[in-house]
């Protein structure tokens, strides 16, 4: 069971919205644990905590530094407080991890070591550092995008309030993982960040943080956060009534209050968004409602773009939007799916970056392991040149999302084969033609595609979405 579909289990079971932190913070150890041994009152109150909690919330946060901060006394307490959490119950461990460097030791520390289900992680050095925490098909990460600290708002603004930066990384990090393996976590007091936050990504899991700020109004915190389904937001239980003596019926009450509010607002919102594909010809394509889709939402645009080459093209296609449509991704692992059922392989391998999202959810759906080649071989650390595991003779189908004139995965394969593992076929979903598919097969490759640049121009034109001028344009610019 991957950790969205276990998160949604415990939101069923227990019916709640609420996450506890699990913080062995002295400061705020209540006074009547009067040991000498600070861990042991430490281990004792976060026991309480779990106890009288674990009916009545989806999830467990512990916060990292803070055990860190103990000592070797403070991880040992982590891993006996870990171990008294119902197994039911998902753990998010918040370590707004952040370094690089030791992005791939953390990750096999966290999740087969410790075996928490998810890990909340800083965004700056971008997908490269996400990466190696994407390989656990069964894990997740929550990027940090927004915090409450007032010091914060001179970043998170920048550099206006129109176009601050925390959407910025919204947008940036929903490209970097599926919705299945990639949440948010949004720490603010402010109902109109969380809103905008919800709209950009109205398919991720929100973490709540901060909300509690005096006047709160939980009915605005959940029309802001609550999707349109009326789930994918988290909502953390009060720091301060963690220290209580009757702390079961307090959560209670809240979970209470906070289940009313969400049915009203779930009761007064009963929109459903359909795609239709309103066009009435004969179907030119086995996959033509997926090409519309992939047109209509900006996958594929027509018209004039400059490209990094300076080369003026009359297309411009953009795959990256397709993780954060749920509808169209499904479609898109469906039609990869076909193509991969008709082949022999023992692992998946996904071409760092833009193909990563495609190749878990592929790797889900097929029950099949991911590996992954890594862009570049650090100086430090393993020094791996291939993320996730795998053995010498093994045969590996690679996954890209386009063929273009096919170097980045002709490189890929190379540092596949150059670990003992074999390579045969390469699926893509849009090949640009122009005799890559040859190229890659003067090299041993076989490559197949869900549907060619070519294929998709003439749906696109005989289905009225472009017009003769963008259409014959297009043939000029391709020859």
């Amino acid at each position: 069971m991957n950790f969205f579909d276990k998160l949604q289990a415990s939101i069923l079971q227990n019916q709640s919205l609420l996450f506890v932190s699990l913080d062995p913070n002295p400061e705020l150890l209540p006074a009547h644990y009067t040991s000498e041994d600070i861990i042991a009152n430490l281990h004792n109150w976060l026991e309480f905590i779990i106890r009288e909690t674990s009916d009545y919330v989806c999830a467990y946060k512990p916060t990292f530094g803070l055990y860190q901060a103990l000592g070797i006394p403070g991880l040992e307490l982590l891993e006996n407080t870990l171990a008294i959490i119902p197994s039911h119950i998902p753990v998010i461990l918040d370590a707004k991890h952040s370094d690089l460097n030791s992005s791939t030791v953390f990750a096999h520390r966290v999740f087969t070591q410790l075996n928490v289900d998810a890990v909340t992680l800083s965004p700056y050095t971008g997908q490269d550092h996400v990466a190696p925490f994407l390989v656990y098909l069964d894990k997740a990460v929550f990027i940090l995008c927004s915090t409450s600290n007032p010091g914060a708002e001179a970043l998170q603004k920048y550099p206006s309030e129109e176009s601050p930066l925390y959407l910025q990384v919204v947008k940036e990090s929903r490209n970097w993982g599926t919705p299945e393996q990639l949440g948010l976590e949004v720490g603010t007091t402010n109902t109109e960040v969380l809103a905008r936050i919800r709209s950009t990504a109205p398919e991720r899991v929100i973490m709540a943080r901060s909300i509690w700020s005096q006047g709160s109004n939980i009915k605005e915190i959940l029309a802001a956060g609550l999707n349109k389904n009326g789930d994918g937001l988290l909502i953390p239980v009060p720091q301060d009534i963690l220290s209580q003596p009757q702390l079961a019926a307090q959560i209670q009450s809240l979970r209470a209050e906070i289940n009313q509010a969400k049915t009203d607002i779930v009761g007064n919102a009963s929109t459903c968004a359909l795609w239709l594909p309103d066009v009435s010809v004969v179907s030119l394509h086995p996959q033509q409602d997926l090409i519309l889709q992939l047109y209509d939402v900006g996958c594929i645009m027509f018209g004039s773009f400059v490209q990094a080459s300076g080369a003026t093209f009359p297309y411009y296609i953009d795959l990256r939007k397709i993780i954060s449509n749920p509808q169209i991704f499904n479609q898109v692992l469906t039609a990869y799916a076909e193509i991969l059922n008709h082949l022999q392989f023992d692992r998946l391998a996904g071409i760092p970056y833009g193909s990563l999202p495609t190749a878990t959810g592929l790797s889900l759906r097929l029950h099949c392991p991911l590996i992954f080649p890594r862009k570049e071989v650090k100086a430090h650390g393993t020094r791996r040149l291939i993320e996730g595991n795998f053995h010498p003779g093994e045969t590996v189908a690679v996954v890209d999302d386009i063929l273009i004139t096919g170097k980045s995965v002709m490189e890929g394969a190379q540092k596949l084969k150059s670990e003992g593992l074999n390579v045969q076929d390469i699926v893509v979903l849009i090949d640009h033609e122009q005799g890559v598919k040859a190229r890659l097969l003067d090299h041993g490759y076989q490559a197949h595609s869900v549907f060619t640049l070519s294929e998709i121009t003439e749906t696109l034109y005989q289905c009225g979405r472009i017009n003769q001028e963008q259409f014959l344009a297009f043939y000029e610019s391709t020859g």
